[in-house]
């Protein structure tokens, strides 16, 4: 069933129905939230209702058990029985009545119960006005979080509303206290990152009242405090680009050499970063899907890639089945993953996922990333990478395919850093902490980026 987006009606605010249309099409068509609040049918928001939408969508989604369990603890009805319009009218009512301490409860309430009759359930209106009534009345903290010296998995899940599963695997595999270091990141707002193209960048976005402050990772990004960068000149002309600074991290121990195969190449930034960084080097960018890859394109002709980079060559294919002799001294296989280090951007993600999707993702994974080792010179280097903190998708995937291929060995990313510090490019002062191992782990709430995995793979 494909959710379509309504006109608004008397009593909805553009920035509520624009959040309560935006969050019906995420739980029945499985999109992304972030990219609903960026197309087209929300363009003509004005700034304030955007930012409303954008407040509402996002933090609906990134609290939503914790909404649900104080729902049913008023609700005479078991949640799981409700509409699914009804549901979320309670989840955005609510998260106004505990988290936006400057929307009153009678707005709240109000736009909630007419939210539910614009979406044909006027049944329902008395029953979501009674229960936001009486969780008006309940103090609920915005926040009750665990100490972390006695936090269990249990309460890190609850508090911060995570499946439990997904916690359970975390502190497993990096301890209680990383763990719950996690959940609260995904839980804030994530700072915007830029990488800085242009000698003049800086200078041109803070002529435009862009507040920016250094990078934490690398010289050439910078935090935004405040201000919209998509509205700027600077960054419509390609100066600046958006890219959180782990990715930045990744392209940079891809870049080098002068042929260069990036396999899953769409949104695009990595590959951007990379011809940056080899202005001479010959790039092909491979995508799946047509629709990507025609992103792609608009993606490096916004940012003048074609007239600083002209040898980006993009090509429809499928990463399994690369049509590609072994010519390439850098291959970058950025795989379709779970996501799991961006949940603080894309929080349905923790909704969606289950255990057994992590298998699945991981044949895909390696299916691509054995394909990529066949195009990949002597002496080349093959780097697969995720924004995925599971031990599938990651290191097993490389030794998995390490094991079946004799002619590839696995590189030490501590040295690639250690030449990212000596040539100043790297300015976290512990790069011993972005490595786990042999391989690069950036871990949201351990550093202030999101969570990336790569792997350096030689051909000898």
């Amino acid at each position: 069933m494909k959710a379509q987006t309504r006109n608004r009606q008397p009593g909805v605010a553009p920035a509520r129905a624009a959040a309560f249309d935006i969050l019906l099409r995420v739980e029945l068509e499985s999109s992304y939230a972030s990219e609903l609040l960026h197309s087209a049918t929300y363009e003509q928001l004005s700034p304030a209702d955007h930012a409303l939408a954008t407040e509402l969508v996002l933090g609906v989604l990134r609290w939503r058990s914790l909404l649900d369990s104080q729902v049913a603890a008023a609700s005479s009805q078991p949640l799981a029985e409700l509409d699914l319009e009804v549901a979320i009218a309670l989840r955005l009512g609510l998260y106004q009545l505990n988290w936006l301490t400057r929307v009153p409860a009678r707005a709240a309430i109000y736009e909630s119960v007419e939210l539910v009759k614009r979406a044909r359930k006027r049944s329902a209106a008395r029953f979501v006005n009674a229960v936001l009534r009486k969780l008006a009345k309940t103090a609920f903290p915005e926040k009750d979080l665990p100490e972390e010296t006695d936090a269990s998995v249990e309460n890190i899940a609850h508090a911060f509303a995570h499946p439990q599963w997904l916690v359970e695997r975390w502190a497993r595999e990096y301890g209680t206290v990383t763990a719950r270091g996690i959940c609260g990141y995904d839980q804030r707002i994530p700072t915007t990152a830029i990488r800085l193209r242009h000698p003049d960048a800086e200078k041109e976005l803070k002529s435009e009242g862009i507040e920016l402050k250094p990078g934490r990772l690398l010289v050439s990004a910078r935090e935004v405090e405040r201000g919209d960068v998509t509205k700027t000149r600077a960054f419509r002309a390609g100066l600046c680009v958006i890219q959180d600074e782990a990715s930045q991290l990744v392209a940079a121990l891809a870049s080098g050499g002068t042929r260069v195969l990036d396999c899953c190449a769409a949104p695009g930034g990595k590959t951007l970063a990379m011809a940056d960084r080899s202005p001479n080097a010959s790039i092909t960018a491979v995508e799946l899907h047509p629709h990507r890859a025609r992103l792609l394109r608009k993606l490096l002709r916004a940012a003048g890639a074609n007239a600083s980079q002209p040898s980006i060559f993009v090509l429809t294919a499928d990463a399994r089945d690369l049509p590609f002799d072994g010519s390439f001294d850098r291959v970058l296989t950025d795989v379709p993953c779970s996501g799991t280090g961006t949940l603080a951007r894309h929080p349905e993600i923790k909704w969606r996922l289950k255990p057994e999707d992590l298998i699945d993702l991981q044949e895909r994974q390696l299916a691509i990333l054995r394909s990529a080792m066949a195009p990949v010179a002597p002496g080349g280097r093959l780097i697969y990478s995720t924004c995925s903190l599971e031990k599938e998708e990651n290191e097993d995937v490389a030794e998995r395919a390490l094991s079946s291929e004799s002619t590839f060995r696995l590189l030490d990313c501590r040295a690639l850093l250690d030449g990212l510090r000596v040539e100043e490019e790297l300015i976290w002062n512990d790069p011993g902490s972005l490595i786990r191992g042999p391989y690069l782990r950036t871990l949201p709430g351990i550093h202030p980026c999101d969570g990336f995995f790569a792997a350096i793979l030689e051909k000898v």
